[in-house]
């Protein structure tokens, strides 16, 4: 100890003498200081809280591999909604057109923030509460909205797992339980179910044996037990995957995240050695120019980027934060994004692909029907022979002898023409009807295939593979950060988030909850998910500062990322997405919620909207996922909650020995952090910003600590003793 030192005055001048932290690391043996680290955190929390931490960060679990953690944030990213969420809006917004918007949006705002939240999980090793606790205090309730919305999204994503377990139950007999409609019998009468007569076998399955669904969302019907089954079966198996961490969940993804592959790859060469492929696929890449400067179809690119790549729900996060600090996450964001996209782009490929030969199918069922129609009036008198051109023979009639006969009859006929009822028969038309269920129209496809059941349980089996590894990610984007913050037991909190979850998911196993899956998809979760993307922008460009993030960077990566990378975080990608924020809002105003209602009557759908107490509800729940990020600021804008700079906890860990030194005198604490003598010391309270690295000017960095790990959060000490 430095004999000019205080704590050597007052021994030698006889004082009473308070032991230092300097005085008793003095005592210890000598340490390897490359091994031993100085922690100094500012605390919102007890002293506990650091020792808690710095041991937390050793033993953080991480993943076995490079590829296990890649595997795991493709299949997060990688789900459903790029199965049929894409192929439909690629068919409603104008086929290829829809592609030019997409790649601009992945382009100048996907991949630019897929890269941010890979970059801030991994530099600070945390969840996304802590994440953005560290990054901006103030916008720490960011962090609690992303794990609002994985809640809101889990509750409703298992169900749609839980339906896909039960079509893949049901594949397993031949013919497909959906591949005919049901037949009533009445003694010696046998009468097609009409609800199935009015619309057709895969639609009514959809809506009557599977949903069992009700005429609106006010009447709930009670449970479907069917559904209610399949839906435990999914948190079930969600449960299991995920209750160890990535211990369990990065072996589930071995499988879930590859074999989805496989089968696409099955279901693509088999779609393109079908009978009509090609017409589909052509109708997919015909571009509709006029939707590319539709807003619509921005935004719901937008949307569909978002979700594809799961930006905001804290999943990227929570599996880049088990990374070690020197893994290359720029070239993962490229990677993983890629992937993504060519997932989409195949799934595409092989929905159109199937629906060309669905289309041909129906297209010829329509010219057969209208030609009986025909004969039937040719029969009759109501038309003339002559009106048939002498080449068309009925007993071999072809969509072009069809059309050539119908628009004759057209001409000639234009008064009497509507009352005869005859139907264009258009491959366009068919082509146009929509791809939004997979549980329509991709099953009423999968009828016409040779051994119908063995591709009808790949299918569904592919679907419970890709909803599980989106349900992994999202449940990472709830129980990592709960647990990284309040230390909870992992197993009994995953286990509880899972029951939790299940009761309240069968608000959606209801008659009428299909309904409500509607309300959470379209609405209560893509505003917030919207909202927290834009702040996380925000927070790291513009307060924590994009030179400062670009700097630490490259530290942490060993080169400098792409320039691209800092004009996207700085200006292009908050524009735009205000601009598409904006748009949504004025598109509520506008267009009110609403949904499509099955009415059984009719055997037809009708939109209709929400009434005033869905609103209501819609209204809360969006509340409910952005509130804490005004709150959280306005607590710690008026010092009503800490934000972790009120108090210096300095632990000293020797292996696995921690002193906690906490209640130093101040003079004392101040010179044992900077290795100064009060005078020359600065404040000893750091500023609000904890995401500090080496590089950067933290108030503790500039008095002379230059080894900045992790920020002002973790300090390695390389200060030799002596100066102590």
């Amino acid at each position: 100890m430095p004999k000019n030192s205080k704590v050597t005055q007052r021994e030698h001048s006889g004082e009473h003498v308070t032991e230092s932290v300097a005085d008793l690391l003095a005592l210890e043996e000598p340490v390897d200081y490359k091994q031993s680290v100085l922690n100094v955190a500012g605390e919102a929390g007890s002293k506990q809280k650091a020792v808690e931490e710095e041991l937390d960060a050793e033993d953080r679990p991480a993943w076995n591999s490079k590829l296990q953690y890649i595997l795991a944030q493709i299949g997060f990213s990688v789900g459903l909604g790029n199965i049929w969420r894409f192929p439909y809006l690629c068919q409603k917004n104008g086929g290829g057109a829809y592609l030019v918007p997409y790649l601009v949006l992945l382009i100048i705002i996907g991949i630019p923030l897929f890269f941010l939240e890979l970059a801030v999980g991994q530099r600070i090793r945390r969840g996304s509460i802590g994440v953005w606790h560290y990054v901006c205090p103030r916008l720490g309730g960011i962090g609690f909205s992303s794990c609002i919305v994985c809640l809101f999204v889990g509750l409703y994503y298992n169900v749609i797992i839980g339906w896909s377990i039960f079509y893949f139950f049901k594949s397993f007999q031949y013919p497909l339980p959906w591949s005919e409609c049901p037949v009533i019998r009445n003694g010696t009468v046998a009468v097609v179910e009409p609800e199935c007569e009015k619309s057709s076998a895969t639609t009514y399955f959809w809506y009557r044996e599977a949903l069992d669904i009700s005429d609106s969302i006010s009447e709930s019907g009670g449970l479907n037990w069917k559904m209610t089954l399949c839906l435990l079966v999914a948190w079930s198996i969600v449960g299991m995957a995920v209750v160890k961490g990535i211990q369990s969940s990065g072996k589930v993804m071995y499988f879930s995240s590859l074999f989805p592959y496989v089968v696409l790859a099955c279901f693509l060469v088999r779609g393109l050695l079908l009978r009509g492929a090609v017409d589909g696929i052509l109708h997919m890449f015909t571009p509709k120019l006029d939707k590319m400067l539709d807003p619509q179809v921005w935004r719901e690119a937008a949307t569909q980027v978002f979700f594809a790549l799961g930006l905001g729900f804290g999943g990227v996060i929570a599996f880049s934060s088990y990374n070690k600090q020197d893994n290359n996450c720029h070239f993962d964001a490229a990677l993983v994004s890629f992937i993504n996209f060519f997932t989409s782009v195949l799934a595409t490929l092989v929905v159109f692909a199937v629906l060309g030969f669905k289309a041909n199918i129906m297209n010829e069922k329509c010219v057969v029907e209208n030609a009986e129609k025909i004969l039937g009036y040719l029969n009759t008198n109501v038309l003339s022979r002559d009106l048939i051109p002498p080449h068309v023979n009925f007993s071999h009639l072809t969509t072009k002898d069809y059309m050539e006969m119908y628009n004759v009859i057209m001409t000639v006929k234009e008064d009497q023409f509507p009352a005869l009822g005859l139907d264009p028969c258009l491959l366009e038309d068919e082509l146009d009807k929509g791809t939004g269920l997979a549980f329509i129209a991709f099953t009423e496809a999968m009828t016409h295939f040779p051994a119908s059941p063995f591709w009808s349980v790949m299918f569904f089996l592919m679907l419970i593979n890709l909803g599980l590894g989106s349900m992994i990610g999202t449940m990472a984007g709830i129980t990592t950060p709960i647990i990284d913050t309040f230390k909870v037991p992992k197993e009994m909190f995953t286990v509880g988030c899972c029951v939790f979850a299940f009761f309240v998911g069968l608000l959606f196993v209801q008659r009428s909850g299909n309904y409500f899956v509607t309300m959470f998809d379209d609405y209560s979760a893509t505003l917030p998910l919207t909202v927290i993307v834009i702040l996380e922008n925000i927070a790291v460009a513009w307060i924590y500062g994009t030179k400062k993030f670009m700097q630490e960077l490259t530290e942490m990566l060993g080169f400098r990322p792409y320039r691209f990378y800092f004009y996207m975080w700085k200006f292009v990608s908050p524009l735009c997405m205000a601009v598409l924020t904006t748009a949504s809002i004025i598109q509520l105003g506008v267009t009110p919620p609403g949904y499509s209602a099955w009415i059984k009557e009719e055997a037809a759908e009708r939109y209709l909207y929400f009434p005033n107490w869905a609103m209501a509800l819609l209204i809360t729940l969006i509340v409910v996922a952005t509130l804490p990020i005004p709150v959280v600021f306005i607590l710690r804008h008026f010092h009503l909650l800490s934000d972790g700079s009120n108090t210096l906890s300095v632990s000293y860990k020797k292996g696995r020995m921690m002193k906690d030194i906490s209640n130093l005198e101040e003079n004392d604490e101040t010179r044992f952090i900077l290795s100064k003598v009060p005078s020359e010391a600065p404040s000893p309270m750091p500023t609000h910003r904890s995401y500090l690295g080496p590089g950067s000017t933290s108030p503790l960095e500039n008095s002379g600590n230059p080894n900045g790990r992790y920020g002002s959060g973790y300090l390695l000490a390389s200060t030799p003793e002596s100066e102590l």
